[in-house]
């Protein structure tokens, strides 16, 4: 345990990290899981096909795969830079992978939500005059988002762990520290891999018992 205490800094240092790229990406990944999700159901055949293209395309296809790309891809290929820092870079090209591969599952999970709406309430709504977004963002929205509160809360307990496939492109967060420190700390492996899996738990238990309180709170009963 030496190790871990003398590593201490470092080891919180990498969970922020962590926490920042959940963070963001989370955010980012449920403003765009919810666009997806009302293109998927759209009365535009043209955006319903669209969204369905990109759903089935992101969810199929492995996470590596999209975080490799953003940093191979569009940082190294394309020469997409956010920075002159290379791992700010890093961060914001890994923010894109892990968006883009988690807005997918967003979007599904609200979609269903948006599925659990009786039909009637939408026809009302369109009834009193009331346009397509109009509807979706007064009406279905609101009640769909509350259903599936549960289910975004294990998104976001999966995208936690997600993070560490960033350490592929050279983000230092929790997974590629902890491979540092086992280079570094060869005597000292389990307790560093105990330490970081307890870093894992603490963050996302809490996340877990949050959303099993806001699904029960925030229930819609109808």
């Amino acid at each position: 345990m030496e190790a871990v205490v003398d590593e201490l800094p470092v080891i919180l240092g990498a969970f922020w990290l962590t926490v920042k790229l959940t963070v963001v990406s989370g955010l980012i990944s449920l403003v765009w899981g919810i666009a997806l999700a009302a293109m998927r159901v759209s009365p535009l055949p043209v955006l319903r096909g669209a969204g369905a293209l990109y759903v089935n395309v992101l969810r199929n296809t492995p996470l590596t795969l999209i975080i490799v790309f953003c940093g191979l891809g569009l940082g190294t290929v394309m020469d997409v830079q956010f920075s002159d820092d290379l791992s700010l870079n890093s961060f914001w090209l890994s923010i894109i992978g892990l968006s883009a591969y988690t807005s997918a599952f967003v979007c599904e999970v609200v979609r269903a939500g948006i599925n659990t709406v009786p039909l009637g309430q939408a026809e009302a709504a369109r009834a009193i005059g009331l346009t397509f977004l109009q509807t979706l963002r007064l009406v279905i929205l609101p009640q769909a988002v509350r259903t599936v509160i549960a289910p975004l809360g294990s998104l976001l307990n999966a995208l936690v762990k997600n993070t560490t496939v960033a350490a592929a492109i050279g983000v230092m967060e929790a997974a590629l520290r902890m491979k540092n420190l086992f280079d570094a700390h060869g005597d000292a492996i389990i307790p560093i891999f105990l330490g970081f899996a307890a870093g894992f738990v603490v963050l996302t238990l809490p996340l877990n018992l949050l959303s099993g309180r806001l699904a029960r709170r925030l229930a819609v009963v109808r």
